[in-house]
């Protein structure tokens, strides 16, 4: 299919046309296309034109001259008279024959003193490109390439003018040629193109109106000429190219009336498909795998591409399906207009007739609720045709009392699914369309195809909620009621929002998103392109509130929208309404967004500022307990040597942590901050791992010697992190680093590679904790029995208790429990400053417990000055 049609045919599929395919999908891309034996271009869509929605082409069908082969015979000639021309444009759409190299005049002009007073010539030159040269008063411009010679139509304008003699060559909407100095104006030159002269298409002549030679005649088909006295800016050739016509200064506009064609010149009716915005488009070399630019209007191969949810979500719609819908309405059509599939229906032809009929029957069947609740594959199979039928091209001559008909059964079929007891279905497929604001860009579409009912007489049409008035210049409004998307849009949650609108501030926090009003859409045209132009409009809430800001909603297809504020304010806020001005037409609504109390800046300065500190005070004290164990001569242990390295791993994370915040300006070494605090922090709670495996090898009796269990320690407490963070690298390695912070990335699955191993470490440290708190107490137990078994109950309690908390507070730091409070910190305030202060000191807490409470340092301490001493 051409680009246009390769793209619309995906978009009805519920894909994309393929964007261009990133380094690490180039192998699986070529393998897709040998698999299917492609080896020429395929279809790529740009990812910067996401968001752009294309111009509509249209078919224009015309009278096209077939010149079949290069005789001295065949030609045309126009009936019009023309002035003396100080300036000249000459626009049309050909089709070059590719069988001949030789020189062809496409037109000349002559009159009575010159033959070659106006004249256009071309050739295919050996690298297959037409190459055009432009004659005036007998003056030849050189020949230059401005089309491939590939036998597609192509579009060409060359217009001059006396002054400086300025000629330029366009073709396909970009300028090919442009220079000065043809002919201008001067005493050896007159001052404009001579008026009463002979036009003839198709020939070059030696005498006026006749005397033509094969060797120089025009081959190929050529259609939709127009001449003009005056030279077309970009922008109005742009417009003729895509088959409008300019009528301010036209000598001659393409009729079959006003040509005089020799009966050997074929005449046919040709459907030409103007173009888009523009000729080329992007292609992946399937054979080079490079990518490249293409004339849109060839037929060339394409992938559709799904996202992977929506591709399984389409899948299980199918497979679960009972057909009902498709079954009734394809029996009482007598024809297949549902098919069994969205996923493996093939082209179809739709035209008006075909879509009345279609959407006649349809609404029928739900308007008579034969199927009471739409199943997922109904509901995509209902957007499907609502799809084909949008993207209808009307054609001159279909019946406007059809297209009005069309226009009814649109809007019923579009408030029939959505209807409340379909509110669950479309949250069953929210992967596929996000929400249903996709039926209000359908419904959009579908306006712009009732402009042809407007006449002078009649200035405005009303099809149920829709309206569109005006003449020449159209003004589209629609209007889908709150309730009617609402439903919808609260069953498949915020998918419809975006929550980068909900920003946070002045402390509160997002929770979620309504819609509080009706959703408008407003729209000016001309000649079928949008205008940008300002709106005033007011909106009645559906409850009483007050509105400080406004939001807008930008639709694209199947994306379910995108609320943003841009460019809207609020101009009058009453409790029953909201009046709002807009510098630029889009879809409307008011949303209503809920919040709760969130931190204060004073609160985030304070708990800033408490982090800060706690880190800086751990630090220095873990640096001087690392020193204490290395000085002060402490007998090596697996205990020490565990303590060791959770202290290094620790101190390192927390330096880190505290001057993360200079590492934001740099890209880079913002970068390695966050992968440097992810292997420390790791490693950190791998080393409270080793303390916690370390601790249950005393508690419970473990088969292992001491060297082995510490090359396992080291394994687990460096290894693991180092091959976590490498992981998370290689897989993640674009996602990783947060937008604002130096520090993971929550908006992605990247977090869970420092989340899921804490929260695995910290459950196992809490049975460890548990298990050597149950020894301690029953071992003291025993042993006030055996010491003092006459004591008072009290007393007894108390050693119980004792014998509980002692444990607890000297293994808490090391093991890391602490950081469960971290689980409570979005209940309350408390629970952050808690988290933090307990947090940021633990190394001081690790210093006071093991090395200043701790008998082995201060034995070795003890050592030394006594050594000292002696």
């Amino acid at each position: 299919l051409d680009w246009w049609q390769a793209d619309r045919f995906c978009e009805q599929r519920f894909a994309q046309l393929l964007f261009e395919p990133q380094d690490s999908e180039q192998g699986s891309i070529s393998k897709l296309l040998q698999s299917h034996h492609i080896r020429s271009s395929v279809w790529l869509k740009e990812r910067d034109s996401i968001l752009h929605k294309t111009k509509r082409r249209r078919g224009h069908t015309v009278p096209v001259l077939v010149f079949s082969d290069k005789t001295d015979t065949k030609y045309v000639k126009v009936l019009s008279e023309f002035p003396a021309l100080p300036a000249v444009t000459a626009c049309a759409h050909l089709q070059w024959d590719t069988r001949t190299q030789e020189v062809a005049t496409i037109f000349s002009y002559a009159v009575p003193a010159l033959m070659n007073e106006f004249q256009l010539r071309g050739f295919v030159d050996e690298e297959g490109f037409v190459r055009f040269a432009l004659i005036v008063h007998g003056h030849h411009s050189p020949y230059l390439p401005v089309f491939r010679a590939d036998g597609q139509w192509h579009h060409f304008c060359v217009s001059w003018q006396q002054e400086n003699g300025t000629w330029a060559i366009y073709a396909d909407g970009k300028r090919r040629a442009a220079a000065s100095g043809l002919c201008s104006a001067g005493p050896s030159a007159p001052q404009a193109i001579s008026g009463q002269g002979t036009f003839i298409i198709g020939q070059d002549q030696d005498s006026l109106g006749g005397t033509f030679r094969a060797k120089e005649s025009f081959s190929g088909n050529i259609t939709d000429l127009h001449i003009w006295q005056k030279v077309l800016s970009s922008e109005h050739i742009e417009k003729v190219r895509s088959c409008w016509v300019v009528e301010q200064g036209l000598v001659f506009g393409w009729s079959s009336s006003a040509l005089e064609v020799e009966s050997t010149v074929q005449t046919v009716a040709t459907q030409l498909l103007c173009p888009g915005p523009a000729e080329e488009c992007r292609v992946l070399e399937a054979g080079s795998s490079g990518f490249s630019y293409a004339s849109c209007l060839q037929t060339l191969p394409f992938i559709c591409h799904y996202s992977t949810d929506a591709y399984w979500q389409l899948r299980r719609a199918q497979l679960e399906s009972s057909h009902a819908l498709a079954s009734r309405v394809n029996t009482l059509a007598e024809r297949t207009v549902i098919p069994d599939s969205v996923l493996t229906s093939g082209v179809q032809d739709m035209n008006l007739s075909v879509a009345l009929d279609a959407l006649d029957i349809l609404a029928t069947v739900l308007r008579e609720g034969e199927v009471p609740v739409l199943e997922p594959s109904d509901l995509l199979a209902v957007l499907q045709l609502l799809k084909q039928v949008s993207d209808l091209e009307i054609q001159e001559g279909d019946e406007l009392e059809k297209l009005e008909q069309l226009g009814q059964y649109y809007m019923e079929v579009t408030e029939l699914i959505l209807e409340e007891q379909n509110a669950g279905t479309w949250s069953s497929i929210s992967q596929v369309i996000r929400g249903p604001m996709a039926v209000v860009e359908l419904c959009d579409r579908m306006v712009s195809l009732l402009v042809p009912l407007l006449t002078p007489e009649r200035t405005k049409i009303t099809i149920q909620h829709s309206n569109i008035g005006l003449h020449r210049v159209t003004v589209k409004n629609l209007w889908f009621g709150y309730g009617s998307l609402q439903r919808c849009l609260s069953s498949s949650g915020t998918s419809a929002v975006s929550r980068d609108t909900a920003a946070s501030g002045g402390g509160q926090k997002y929770l979620s998103t309504a819609v509080g009003t009706a959703v408008i859409s407003s729209t000016l045209l001309s000649g079928h392109q949008e205008l940008s132009t300002s709106v005033r409009y007011r909106l009645q809430h559906r409850v009483n509130f007050r509105v400080s800001s406004l939001v807008l909603l930008h639709v694209s297809p199947d994306a379910g929208g995108m609320w943003s504020t841009a460019g809207c304010s609020v101009v009058k806020s009453l409790p029953d309404s909201t009046a709002c001005f807009c510098n630029h037409s889009t879809n409307f609504a008011v949303l209503l967004q809920v919040y709760e109390m969130e931190r204060t800046i004073k609160e985030e300065f304070t708990l800033q500022t408490l982090t800060f500190i706690g880190c800086g005070v751990s630090f220095c004290a873990l640096i001087v307990t690392f020193i204490l164990f290395l000085a002060v001569g402490v007998p090596k242990s697996e205990r020490t040597t565990v303590h060791k390295n959770l202290i290094f791993a620790l101190a390192a994370g927390e330096a880190l942590l505290m001057f993360s915040e200079l590492a934001k300006t740099s890209q880079v070494l913002c970068f390695m901050v966050t992968a440097f605090l992810h292997l420390f922090f790791m490693a950190a709670f791998s080393w409270m791992l080793v303390e916690g495996l370390l601790l249950w090898s005393k508690v419970v009796a473990v088969n292992m010697s001491e060297d082995r269990r510490m090359k396992f320690y080291y394994v687990t407490g460096w290894g693991l992190p180092v091959l976590i963070v490498g992981v998370t690298l290689a897989t993640s390695f674009n996602k990783y680093v947060a937008a604002k912070r130096c520090w993971l990335n929550v908006q992605t699955n990247v977090i869970w590679a420092f989340v899921g191993p804490v929260l695995f470490i910290l459950a196992v440290n809490t049975l460890v904790l548990l298990r050597v708190v149950t020894v301690t107490v029953a071992s003291a137990r025993r042993r006030a029995r055996m010491l003092t078994p006459n004591s008072s109950l009290e007393s007894q309690i108390g050693t119980q208790i004792w014998a509980t908390a002692k444990p607890v507070l000297v293994l808490l730091p090391v093991l890391g429990l602490t950081w469960v409070c971290g689980l409570l910190v979005h209940l309350s305030i408390v629970w952050a400053y808690v988290f933090i202060v307990l947090n940021s000191l633990q190394g001081l807490y690790i210093f006071l417990v093991y090395a200043i409470y701790n008998s082995e340092v201060r034995n070795a301490i003890q050592r030394m000055k006594d050594k000292k001493k002696a």
